[in-house]
């Protein structure tokens, strides 16, 4: 019997590739969601007619597309049956979605890691209750994930966490105050949306990945490293205690790590990543947290716990919605999440209710800064 897939943001860059996988394989789609994108879903209908259509960027649709909304996407995840949904949404709109999977009983391959961000502790324990299993699918927890299983997690003594760097590793402080939208969004080595784009550019979407790295395998901020490779090949490493280290290996392709998602335990063959050595150079370096403080404050928040790593996540959404309508600097994108965080968010995690309480209360500060220090 065929596994079966849900696939939310399937017209996005991780939804593109899960396609890419599911067309290689005797995989079967149950379910695809877009938030705009109605022209590519229905043709996604037409290549997959079993597959549900969900367009969560409005509440009415024509007859091609049966389900709209968050409340059309809510209901189709709890009727398509499939086994195991692939998270490829942005941003905290994805937290949702990956809830009510868990809810179905789906296992959960995750690439949005604001789940993680916003409400770990809720989320694990709910693929606990349910009997789920989630799945990381970001190449570097990807690349742990399976790192720990290989050699065991008491062995561990650091995750090194790699990153590319992004388009300005080696750019100034004075050139970095002239960065413009074009320029950040122009990744070296990736593909992605304009958010995670220019997440990769301030490092802030590695700080989420250490916040992520710390909840998901249940490891303290100081046991996570973060090394500059910008060749996206070492995706990351571990150190264990007698001092050897382990690294995953392939060249930056998406869909490895969404197969290896998909099919795990067993792995299939697969076309994918494959290395060749020849030419092969790797640099490693470490990130300069005075032209990328985005990162340092990550692994405070992280330290800090409770509703201080949402509050990050909420903040630098808001920032870097400003700094692509051209509202702010790029180097303004740090000052507001720093001044969203000082904040107090010292609450425990109870409910998803609260999570997105002090998310919403988050953005409200955050952009309530902008406007008075930068637009005024």
């Amino acid at each position: 019997m065929k596994k079966r897939v849900a696939v939310f943001g399937a017209t996005g860059s991780i939804g593109r590739n899960t396609l890419d996988v599911i067309r290689k394989s005797c995989l079967e789609p149950v379910l695809f969601s877009s938030h705009f994108n109605e022209e590519e879903l229905v043709k996604l209908g037409e290549e997959f007619p079993g597959a549900l259509l969900v367009l969560t960027g409005r509440e009415n649709t024509g007859a091609a597309i049966p389900f709209a909304g968050r409340e059309g996407l809510r209901k189709a995840i709890s009727s398509c049956g499939a086994d195991i949904a692939v998270n490829g949404i942005a941003g905290s709109a994805g937290l949702y979605p990956s809830v009510w999977a868990l809810e179905a009983g789906m296992d959960l391959a995750l690439a949005n890691k604001e789940t993680v961000v916003m409400a770990g502790p809720l989320v694990l324990e709910l693929a606990e209750k349910k009997g789920a299993r989630i799945l990381p699918v970001d190449s570097e927890h990807s690349a742990i994930f399976c790192l720990i299983q290989a050699h065991g997690v008491e062995k561990l003594e650091k995750v090194l966490l790699t990153a590319s760097g992004g388009p300005f590793r080696n750019a100034s402080l004075d050139e970095m105050k002239k960065i413009r939208a074009a320029e950040a969004l122009a990744h070296p080595t990736w593909k992605m949306g304009p958010k995670i784009s220019i997440d990769s550019a301030t490092l802030a979407n590695k700080g989420l990945e250490v916040i992520e790295a710390v909840r998901l395998f249940a490891v303290p901020p100081e046991m996570i490293e973060v090394v500059i490779h910008p060749q996206s090949v070492v995706h990351s490493m571990i150190r264990l205690k007698d001092g050897a280290v382990y690294a995953q290996l392939s060249n930056p392709d998406m869909r490895l790590p969404i197969t290896e998602a998909l099919f795990r335990p067993a792995m299939p063959p697969s076309p994918f990543g494959k290395l060749d050595f020849e030419d092969l150079h790797l640099d490693f370096g470490m990130p300069d947290p005075e032209r990328f403080p985005m990162l340092p404050l990550a692994f405070k928040t992280s330290s800090l716990g409770g509703l201080y790593p949402s509050a990050y996540n909420a903040a630098n959404e808001a920032a870097v919605a400003a700094f692509l309508e051209g509202r702010i600097g790029f180097l303004d994108i740090y000052p507001v999440v720093r001044y969203v965080v000082e904040r107090e968010w010292d609450r425990e995690l109870t409910s998803l209710e609260l999570v997105f309480e002090g998310d919403a209360q988050a953005r409200g500060l955050a952009n309530a800064y902008i406007r008075e220090r930068f637009q005024n």
